[in-house]
Formats: C-alpha cells, sequence, structure tokens
C-alpha cells in the first residue's frame, strides 16, 4: 500500500507538497550571485503557511552549493555561541583553524591551546572565524525559523550588523509570523533588519493545488476544483484535505472528510489564533465570516459600529493574516472554513 504523500506535521518537508517557486528561487538567485547585495532575508505569514517549508527548500538548494556552509539556530538561545560552535563542530577547516589559532575553552568549544591567551569574546572570535571563512571562499548562511523577539536575538542582529560593516561573508534568513518579525523591525537599533528584504507567503495557486489532486488521488476534476478552492491556497489545509481524501479513500468531499479537516485546523492553527485575538476582533470577525467578502460599509451596518471602531481591528486582523482588505472597501476572510470554527466556538461559549 502506498504511503499518504500528504502530511500534517509541521516543520516537515512533505513528499507531496507545492514549491514557492517564486520566493525560494529569488532568495536563491540573490545569495548565488557573485556579488550578493543583501546580506539578510526575512519570511513571514500567518500559522500553516509553509514558512518552514520554504525556509526548508531554500536551504536545500543552498546546501547543494559546496561555496556555503548553512547554519541552522534558534531564536532563543545564545546564538554567537552556538554559531561558532556548529561551525567548529560541522567544518573541518574551521575545526583546523580553531584548534590552532584560537583558545575558546573558557566557552566549552575546542582544545585548550595553552599557549595562547583565551579569547576575550565570542564576538572577537566570530570575526576571526569569518576572516578566515572568506580567505577559503566560502560563505555562511544562518537560518533561525519562528524567529521571536528575544534579547538573544536582538543581541545577535546588531552584533550581525557590525559583521556586514566589516564585509565578512555571513548571511541571514529568518522565518516568523507577522507579529513576531514586526515586533523585531520596530526594535530601536535594528533599522539594517527593518530595511532587510520581507517575502510573504501568499496562498497557493488554486490551479496548482487542483492539478495536483487530480493527479494525486484519481479525482475528477470537478472534485479537484471543489477541493482546491475549499482550500483557499491555505498550505495547510491543503495538505490535510488531501490527507484525509486520502486516508478514507474518498472520492468526494464527505461529512467525514470535512469533519477531519475542521478538527484539524482547529486543534493545529485556529484555537491558537482565536485565543490570541482581541475580544474587539472577535466580534467582528464573527460578522465577517457570515459571506465570501462583504463592503466595510455592510459590516458597520451588521455591526453598528463606527469607521474609528473598525480601524484598529482591521488593522490588527490584517496584520496577522486573517482577512484580504486589499480591495479597496472590501473584506474578506482569508482562512478556509473560519465560518465553521467561529460558530464552534459559539457553541462552546468561545466568543
Amino acid at each position: 500500500m502506498k504511503r499518504n504523500p500528504y502530511i500534517i506535521s509541521f516543520g516537515r518537508l512533505p513528499k507531496q507538497y507545492i514549491s514557492r517557486d517564486y520566493l525560494v528561487d529569488s532568495i536563491v538567485e540573490t545569495l548565488e550571485s557573485d556579488v550578493v547585495e543583501e546580506q539578510a532575508f526575512k519570511i513571514t505569514g500567518i500559522r500553516g503557511t509553509g514558512k518552514t517549508v520554504a525556509l526548508t527548500a531554500i536551504e536545500k538548494q543552498i546546501r547543494e552549493n559546496d561555496n556555503w556552509i548553512v547554519v541552522d539556530l534558534k531564536s532563543n538561545s545564545d546564538i554567537t555561541k552556538d554559531l561558532v560552535a556548529e561551525l567548529y563542530s560541522e567544518v573541518p577547516f574551521v575545526t583546523k583553524f580553531i584548534d590552532a589559532n584560537l583558545n575558546l575553552s573558557l566557552f566549552g568549544i575546542g582544545l585548550n591551546v595553552s599557549k595562547k591567551s583565551p579569547a576575550a569574546s565570542l564576538d572577537y572570535a566570530l570575526k576571526v572565524i569569518l576572516q578566515e571563512v572568506d580567505k577559503k571562499g566560502k560563505r555562511v548562511l544562518i537560518a533561525i525559523d519562528e524567529v521571536r523577539n528575544t534579547p538573544e536575538i536582538i543581541d545577535f542582529i546588531q552584533e550581525f550588523q557590525i559583521l556586514i560593516r566589516q564585509e565578512l561573508p555571513i548571511y541571514i534568513i529568518v522565518a516568523g509570523l507577522y507579529e513576531d518579525i514586526e515586533s523585531v523591525e520596530n526594535t530601536d537599533g535594528l533599522t539594517f533588519f527593518l530595511r532587510a528584504s520581507k517575502y510573504e507567503i501568499k496562498p497557493l495557486n488554486l490551479n496548482m493545488i487542483c492539478d495536483d489532486y487530480e493527479n494525486t488521488l484519481g479525482v475528477s476534476s470537478e472534485v479537484a476544483l471543489e477541493m482546491a478552492k475549499t482550500t483557499k491556497g491555505y498550505a495547510f489545509a491543503y495538505q490535510a484535505l488531501g490527507k484525509y481524501m486520502w486516508d478514507y479513500g474518498e472520492k468526494e468531499i464527505t461529512k467525514k472528510v470535512l469533519y477531519s479537516l475542521d478538527e484539524i485546523l482547529e486543534e493545529k492553527v485556529y484555537k491558537k489564533i482565536w485565543n490570541e485575538l482581541a475580544p474587539n476582533d472577535r466580534y467582528f470577525l464573527r460578522f465577517i465570516v457570515e459571506k465570501e467578502s462583504m463592503t466595510a460599509t455592510e459590516l458597520l451596518s451588521k455591526t453598528k459600529k463606527s469607521h474609528s471602531e473598525w480601524s484598529i481591528p482591521r488593522a490588527r486582523l490584517k496584520e496577522k493574516g486573517i482577512i484580504d482588505v486589499e480591495t479597496r472597501g472590501m473584506i474578506a476572510i482569508k482562512l478556509p472554513r473560519f465560518k465553521e470554527f467561529i460558530e464552534n466556538q459559539e457553541l462552546l461559549g468561545n466568543v
């Protein structure tokens, strides 16, 4: 029996997925240029849109280039120490260089070179290591997923700014939620990070989803189109709907499939999003989900609220990627089957 090609585990690269070719290729091509004009990139989007998958795809391509050293780090760790430790452990020429030239024993890295005084700081050690990396014609790419505004990430970005001013071969890609990326951007002293290239994860192309379902699941083109529309291009929903259609061996969208889809969306994504919303945001959403789209005027009529009362929830819901307000005067929900989720919350008394 063939293995289900769709998965709903966050962070794993699914066997069956629709790649973000434009985003991935844009970043990879920039990094692999002879002269790299940008050294920092941000990938952002709502939960379940495929940020980690895109980041993983970029790393995979860059790792194929022998001139690159790719290091995965966490935003809440001692980033400089972890970076130096990773370079020491994983890159042979860096291992030899540190053992011969740097006494990092105070930091638990490398050999205790008794003839040399211990390095005063890891910031200095990293600078010296990157100079050696540069001599070898190599570049270092740091990847940080689920970036958050932590003291560690702020300290490292400030150090990163110094390193790039010294024209050292170090680059960084971070992925995170809208609000987390924005929180780091708005920190004083991080103008460089604010100006770094930012890529927003957009909904998947519905035609590509339709073709994928038709070819992978063997459903009719009509059913495949209905499935694609059900997902609204939301990456997690695309994987989940495909998974349950495969698991249940269905060729039509059944209530059983939809119940499973709703359950996993609630447990994995929507409950977290809902709990983080302000009460006023929830209030407006209860009306917005009544239709596929509505005018702002209609929403205000339904809610009996003013434009000023709507402006702040509008900004928050847009920032979190929950509503689409790109068309002037129009409001639409970006998340699939969010109406069903909210109706369930109302039944549970969680509104």
